[in-house]
Protein backbone atom coordinates (compact mmCIF):
# COMPACT_ATOMS: atom_id res chain seq x y z
CA UNK A 1 0.00 0.00 0.00
CA UNK A 2 1.00 3.74 -0.74
CA UNK A 3 0.63 6.26 2.16
CA UNK A 4 1.10 9.99 1.68
CA UNK A 5 4.32 12.18 3.32
CA UNK A 6 3.87 15.64 4.22
CA UNK A 7 7.34 17.26 4.38
CA UNK A 8 8.01 20.69 6.34
CA UNK A 9 10.57 23.20 7.70
CA UNK A 10 9.85 23.63 11.14
CA UNK A 11 13.01 25.71 12.57
CA UNK A 12 15.74 23.95 12.00
CA UNK A 13 14.45 20.44 11.44
CA UNK A 14 12.36 18.55 9.10
CA UNK A 15 9.16 17.25 10.12
CA UNK A 16 7.51 14.23 8.49
CA UNK A 17 3.37 12.96 8.79
CA UNK A 18 1.49 10.39 7.03
CA UNK A 19 -1.80 11.49 7.47
CA UNK A 20 -3.31 7.98 7.14
CA UNK A 21 -1.68 6.21 9.53
CA UNK A 22 -1.54 9.36 11.83
CA UNK A 23 2.69 9.19 12.04
CA UNK A 24 4.76 11.57 12.49
CA UNK A 25 9.17 11.89 12.79
CA UNK A 26 11.44 14.35 12.34
CA UNK A 27 15.16 14.60 10.97
CA UNK A 28 18.12 16.98 9.51
CA UNK A 29 17.52 16.87 6.12
CA UNK A 30 14.04 15.79 4.47
CA UNK A 31 16.12 12.42 3.31
CA UNK A 32 16.56 11.85 7.40
CA UNK A 33 12.96 12.87 8.08
CA UNK A 34 11.22 10.72 5.22
CA UNK A 35 13.56 7.42 6.38
CA UNK A 36 12.38 7.78 10.06
CA UNK A 37 8.61 8.78 8.90
CA UNK A 38 8.91 5.35 7.03
CA UNK A 39 10.52 3.31 9.79
CA UNK A 40 7.88 4.91 12.58
CA UNK A 41 4.91 4.29 10.51
CA UNK A 42 6.01 0.16 9.39
CA UNK A 43 6.70 -0.10 13.04
CA UNK A 44 3.28 1.34 13.96
CA UNK A 45 1.63 -0.77 11.34
CA UNK A 46 2.80 -3.77 12.80
CA UNK A 47 2.47 -3.15 16.24
CA UNK A 48 -1.07 -2.44 16.24
CA UNK A 49 -2.63 -4.10 13.15
CA UNK A 50 -3.38 -0.90 11.34
CA UNK A 51 -6.79 -0.61 9.65
CA UNK A 52 -7.02 2.00 7.30
CA UNK A 53 -9.07 5.41 8.72
CA UNK A 54 -10.39 6.08 5.19
CA UNK A 55 -13.67 4.06 4.04
CA UNK A 56 -15.41 3.94 1.08
CA UNK A 57 -18.43 5.79 0.68
CA UNK A 58 -20.69 2.44 1.38
CA UNK A 59 -18.20 1.05 4.39
CA UNK A 60 -18.71 4.57 5.67
CA UNK A 61 -22.55 4.83 5.51
CA UNK A 62 -22.97 1.75 6.88
CA UNK A 63 -20.74 2.95 10.16
CA UNK A 64 -22.51 5.83 10.74
CA UNK A 65 -25.81 3.64 10.40
CA UNK A 66 -24.61 1.05 12.56
CA UNK A 67 -23.17 3.71 15.34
Amino acid sequence: MTYTAIIYKEENLYVAECPEIGSVSQGETIEQALYNLKEATQLYIEETKYEPRYFTYDKAMYLLKNF
